[in-house]
């Protein structure tokens, strides 16, 4: 028998499935376990500002470690933290949100305390969070360890947030289990003779298509599956394009890719070539509106074959519990050894920079990328930066996070410090608008507590631009308070002497960029100073938007 306190079990099972950084906000409910993870050397507590960042900040981790973690407190915390939450559910991430509650005694008197509604109904919020959860558990003395299992295995196999919440006379209890075993986070196997009926029909519509395509998605990423998918792109020679939310998930180095595919809002070129297609292979796809054009996508059924991670889906036929795990390897194999050549011409790239001074979008976006690292995480806020990256030129191996289901404006800030933490060893970049970076800029302290060192746009047009293109382009409820961004690491300590365990950031370039010539000096020196945190103010014509945000506008009011 191998005697383990509760907690310590709790944190085991989070470093076994990658977990190195847990996020979140002290307070009395939760204060004895991240006694535990402080004192843990092989752990890294997140020190957030509050609970709705420290949740976007598990999300960001999320998407490069395929896992994240938060721990909140009782009733309060745990609220600030739910809109995270949903957004990680949503966008199928397992973020495992851990509680710290009151004490089983407290609870099982119905004991008005601070924190509570006060009606003596401890289970309120676990209800709320079963809703936004795959699993969710409430620790006693008799289910703690099978239920902690049991929530971890099923959010990162359903690609799912999960919440446990553990009373505090919990943490330090002790029990006497046989032995550790590992999790088991297995897929069950796809059923053998449905799938080889999947996988003939599926070669068969490959044989007869002219003019086959692949479009990927944000679910091969989540399910862990881009080597796969690469294996497949290359072996067909298919023209590969990625919807919104799969953007990164192709090297844009293979001469196969061909760019963005997103309905109407697509470029010119990309969706010519789409049109064409008599075969359209999905891999991972989410219909989402923003991910489809405001649902413009146009594919016909009857010549789509969409690979899930629960089905393959064939014309109008569905093949249940054929997953893209094991299915997509194997369709790669039973290819022919040549890829096949299609002659479609140059790729179609946007539209190029106009002359003028002014930081334009149409400026912008085609400039950046030129000092961009290799290997880089680009975060991208909802919005303008989201819009634009979509057609963004990316650097070899770059990353791309962008919230485009759950659309919770400001999450990219916690999402960019969720990112650094999870790979330190890879440049970061923030794109956020003005709007959205007030919502959540404390997270710049605790990127600095922690030694980062992203390079942070704030893209300042005065303004709330994408609801002003929505509706009320002059209302003053899309105005807010100008800040003076280009100082806010100075405001947020950067000059202060500290005595911080993981050491501060350096600082590099730090200031407002006005025009065209400005902004190149200033990223002569932000590429030139790869180991210091910098952040530029850019700022940009009130109503200039990128051309992608436009037209889902005008989509969007025509639906």
């Amino acid at each position: 028998m191998v005697a383990v306190k509760v907690g310590q079990y709790l944190i085991q099972r989070l470093k076994e499935v990658g977990i190195e950084t847990i996020f979140g906000v002290p307070g009395d409910y939760n204060m004895p376990l991240l006694d535990m993870i402080e004192d843990d050397k092989q752990l890294i507590w997140g020190n957030n500002a509050n609970e709705l960042n420290a949740s976007y900040a598990a999300d960001g981790y999320a998407r490069i470690r395929g896992v994240g973690a938060v721990v909140t407190t009782f009733g309060v915390g745990e609220l600030s933290a739910a809109a995270g939450i949903a957004g990680s559910y949503s966008e199928m991430l397992p973020v495992i949100h851990i509680v710290g509650t009151p004490n089983t005694k407290s609870q099982a008197e119905g004991a008005i305390l601070h924190h509570t509604l006060g009606n003596g109904n401890f289970q309120v919020f676990v209800d709320m969070f079963a809703k936004i959860c795959c699993a969710s558990t409430h620790l006693t003395r008799d289910t703690a360890i099978k239920e902690i299992d049991r929530v971890i295995q099923e959010s990162i196999v359903r690609k799912r947030t999960g919440y446990i919440g553990i009373p505090i006379d919990l943490i330090n209890y002790e029990v006497n289990i046989p032995d550790i075993r590992p999790l088991d986070l297995s897929l069950p196997k796809n059923p053998a003779k449905t799938q080889d009926v999947c996988l003939k029909v599926v070669l068969e519509a490959i044989n007869r298509a002219q003019h086959p395509i692949i479009i990927v998605d944000a679910c091969i990423q989540r399910h862990n599956l881009q080597k796969e998918a690469a294996a497949f792109i290359k072996r067909s020679g298919f023209p590969t394009y990625v919807a919104p939310m799969g953007k990164g998930l192709v090297p844009e180095e293979y001469a196969n890719y061909r760019g963005c595919y997103a309905g109407t809002i697509t470029l010119e070129g990309i969706a010519k070539e789409v049109q064409l297609a008599d075969l359209i292979i999905e891999l991972g796809s989410i219909k989402s509106d923003f991910n489809t054009g405001g649902f413009t996508y146009g594919l016909d059924r009857d010549k789509t074959i969409s690979l899930h991670s629960f089905a393959t889906n064939v014309f109008y036929a569905d093949y249940d519990k054929v997953n893209m795990t094991e299915f997509l390897p194997l369709l790669t194999s039973h290819l022919p050894q040549q890829p096949r050549h299609f002659e479609l011409g140059p790729r179609c790239e946007p539209a190029p920079i106009s002359e003028g001074t002014e930081i334009t979008h149409n400026y912008f976006w085609n400039k950046v990328p030129d000092y961009i690292d290799d290997n880089s995480i680009i975060v991208a806020e909802t919005g303008t930066s989201e819009f634009a990256s979509f057609n963004m030129r990316a650097s070899k191996n770059a990353f791309f996070i962008a919230q485009v289901l759950w659309g919770s404006i400001g999450y990219s800030v916690g999402a960019a410090l969720g990112a650094a933490m999870a790979a330190r060893q890879r440049r970061v970049y923030l794109f956020c608008g003005d709007g959205s970076f007030q919502l959540t800029c404390q997270e710049v302290s605790v990127m600095l507590r922690h030694g980062l060192t992203p390079v942070l746009f704030i893209l300042n047009n005065d303004g709330y631009l994408i609801e002003k293109l929505i509706h009320g382009p002059h209302r003053d409820y899309n105005n807010f308070q100008m800040w003076q961004y280009g100082k806010s690491l100075d405001y947020f300590g950067a000059p202060l002497e500290r005595n911080i365990k993981l050491g501060s950031s350096n600082v590099g370039y730090q200031g407002k960029v006005t025009n065209r010539s400005e902004f190149e000096a200033a990223m002569k020196e932000v590429h030139s100073q790869r180991d210091r945190i910098h952040l530029i103010e850019v700022v940009m014509p009130r109503f200039d938007a990128p051309r992608e945000l436009i037209l889902q506008v005008e989509t969007s009011e025509n639906r």
